[in-house]
């Protein structure tokens, strides 16, 4: 039997107290769109681990929230660090695999992150 874990949802923020994966969602996204991925988090959220189709692993403790929205499709990239889901990049994937730029920039933010 799996054992479900319930974890918290936190945002990562840049030194000066932006939060990009909040801000993506509040002003790119419809409140339609907004409400779907919303609900796939919360599943994150209180059903960890999760798998495919939901989510998927990238690599390196980085893990793909993959939300399907009305004609396109949605991606956060996350981290799970003490008991924590921390979104790093949320973006409208337009291609097949996952944009380099996209990894780079969750990479990044997971390493500051984890030196904060």
């Amino acid at each position: 039997m799996k054992v479900q874990i319930k974890l918290s949802v936190v945002f990562f923020q840049t030194d000066s107290g932006n939060e990009p994966v909040r801000e993506w969602l509040k002003y790119e996204l419809t409140s339609q769109e907004r409400f779907i991925i919303g609900r796939d988090i919360k599943i994150l959220e209180t059903s960890w681990p999760v798998g495919p189709p939901l989510v998927i692993s990238l690599g390196e403790g980085l893990w793909e929230l993959r939300s399907n929205l009305d004609n396109k499709i949605a991606r956060v990239l996350f981290i799970v660090h003490n008991n924590q889901i921390v979104l790093l990049q949320g973006f409208i994937k337009k291609s097949k695999k996952t944009p380099k730029k996209e990894m780079d920039l969750a990479r990044k933010r997971k390493s500051l992150f984890k030196k904060g």
